[in-house]
């Protein structure tokens, strides 16, 4: 399983869906698995709390792998490695297993934060879910040096997805699942 961590706007559900057409292999969003459980996100996360999602997040990928194993491409929440480590009894496992993976890939628009931050704000304020510069500038520069102490393989995107998928598609190997 190749799986995309980064931050909203990183290009995860883009390139993730690319990179599955191209192998051949289902793609799997993690948002939208964990929607289909739990209805709309944001309404979520008001109603039940941050940490209440995270936990559901985190039941949501371990659902994941109730069934048969197998080669998928997962784009996980831009959030989930950035979780407490206590916030589910799985979640130290999983995190272990994702650092480890030499197909666990971060993606990220630029790895000098000040271009990250520029370009993840852009990004996030040109989706339609109505949210503010100052909010996504916030979370970036919260989440980006956790995204950059992560032990694996960091992707820029700000670049042609053709060349990105190329990049993760020639560094994974397909040996063992």
């Amino acid at each position: 399983m190749i799986r995309l961590i980064g931050p909203g706007g990183a290009g995860k559900s883009t390139i993730g869906a690319l990179l599955a057409e191209r192998l051949n292999v289902p793609f799997i969003d993690l948002d939208r698995h964990l929607a289909g459980r739990v209805g709309d996100i944001s309404e979520y996360i008001n109603r039940h709390g941050y940490d209440a999602y995270a936990r559901e997040n985190v039941e949501a990928y371990c659902s994941l792998f109730l069934g048969e194993i197998r080669l998928d491409v997962l784009a996980l929440s831009s959030g989930f490695m950035t979780y407490a480590r206590d916030i589910h009894l799985e979640y130290g496992r999983i995190r272990r297993e994702l650092e480890e993976s030499a197909r666990t890939f971060v993606l990220l628009p630029s790895l000098d934060c000040e271009m990250c931050v520029a370009e993840t704000v852009r990004r996030q304020i040109a989706r339609p879910f109505g949210r503010s510069p100052e909010r996504e500038e916030a979370v970036i520069r919260a989440r980006f040096e956790i995204y950059m102490s992560l032990p694996m393989r960091k992707v820029e995107t700000m670049r042609p997805v053709a060349a990105i998928v190329d990049e993760i598609v020639e560094v994974s190997t397909f040996d063992s699942v």
